[in-house]
């Protein structure tokens, strides 16, 4: 049994994650770890004039787009909420393949179908953040030069290609959920490995 004074915490803990965040919208954003066929895994350098952390490293992503699969409002009187369920968690790995392609600008065809692996959120705002990984069939050289006409080039300023240690090294200038999405992505390697 738990003592109460634990308990206590853990109802504060929400109850002031909950005051902290009660005026901010709570999107569910993307991140995808990709590893290329060399074993390099893809970092960006967010450029300064972007809203959320400008200069941070970070693993491509954005947010699903929910007009994709027809959603315009919320009903909860939908007919036919089964489909649209089926629609959304569609839109959820489709979306992660559009980000990539758009901030590195690899063609959908050299990704792999993704492999969700969790969900890490921001310190700041406790947003959360679904992350996964994708293998992309190039090797890193020709991923460098594809991101020079990368549509959402403009996001950041430089694509890392980079090693495991390389990219332990970089996870204290990413934000939080990043650094989460990191973790996530050790856990699945550790598994990997183990298998």
């Amino acid at each position: 049994m738990k003592c109460s004074r634990e308990q206590s915490f853990v109802v504060y803990f929400l109850v002031d994650e909950q005051v902290r965040c009660e005026h901010i919208s709570n999107p569910l954003g993307n991140g995808a770890v990709i590893e290329t066929s060399d074993q390099k895994i893809l970092v960006l350098k967010r450029s300064n004039n972007v809203g959320e952390f400008p200069g941070h490293f970070v693993f491509p992503g954005g947010h699903p787009e929910p007009h994709e699969v027809g959603i315009t409002s919320y009903n909860k009187d939908s007919a036919d909420s089964e489909s649209m369920n089926k629609k959304v968690a569609q839109e959820m790995f489709d979306s992660i393949i559009r980000e990539v392609v758009e901030e590195i600008g690899v063609p959908a065809k050299s990704l792999s179908d993704p492999v969700f692996i969790g969900i890490s959120r921001r310190e700041l705002n406790v947003r959360p953040t679904a992350f996964f990984f994708i293998k992309c069939s190039l090797h890193s050289n020709k991923v460098q030069e594809l991101y020079c006409s990368a549509q959402d080039g403009f996001e950041s300023t430089q694509l890392y290609a980079v090693s495991w240690n390389d990219l332990e090294n970089m996870s204290q200038m990413m934000p939080g959920c990043h650094e989460g999405g990191l973790a996530l992505y050790k856990l699945m390697a550790e598994a990997r490995a183990d298998a």
